[in-house]
């Protein structure tokens, strides 16, 4: 063999050694940036899920507080309802006059009240099985389906919700 021989031979050694030591170099960079991009990816998601929790939390902190207020709202107009029914059931009797025009005022004024409250009286003239409970069934052929005969308790609304349905009497 000739010198530019052997010359060629340690070089391609060497070149294979260098190219080898290169990339063993190089393989643990890149599992190391690799491992950094994985954790980064991982906490980034964590931030992320962690992120809408929190707004899910908020968001349902906030539905809460204020169904909270009218709920407590609500049953605080519902522990009232009773004393005006008895109130109202009193002025039907038969008494002295003055004492009935008080009552009158009375429950006037609180009606007035309530509505500043935002309550308001169920309407009851057909049936709506949404605001109306039916607790007596009539057949009579001259009214007409669904028609409220008797009203034996007010029904009362706040807002969109019913805060105490009316009891009546339908008919056909």
């Amino acid at each position: 063999m000739s010198n530019k021989e052997i010359n060629k031979e340690v070089n391609e050694e060497i070149n294979e050694n260098i190219s080898e030591n290169e990339e063993v170099t190089e393989n643990p960079c890149e599992q190391k940036i690799k491992e950094l991009e994985e954790k980064y990816a991982d906490s980034y998601d964590k931030y992320l899920r962690v992120l809408a929790e929190y707004d899910n939390f908020r968001k349902r902190t906030l539905k809460e507080r204020d169904s909270i207020y009218s709920e407590a709202y609500a049953d605080a107009v519902t522990n009232i309802l009773p004393i005006i029914d008895n109130i109202e059931r009193i002025t039907t009797l038969e008494c002295e006059k003055s004492f009935l025009e008080g009552l009158n005022l009375i429950v006037s004024g609180v009606h007035q009240t309530l509505e500043k409250m935002g309550v308001k009286e169920i309407e009851t003239k057909t049936f709506d099985p949404n605001l109306h409970n039916a607790v007596m069934h009539i057949d009579d052929e001259n009214l007409g389906e669904g028609e409220i005969v008797e009203v034996f308790q007010k029904g009362y609304i706040l807002g969109e919700r019913v805060i105490r349905y009316a009891m009546v009497k339908v008919a056909n």
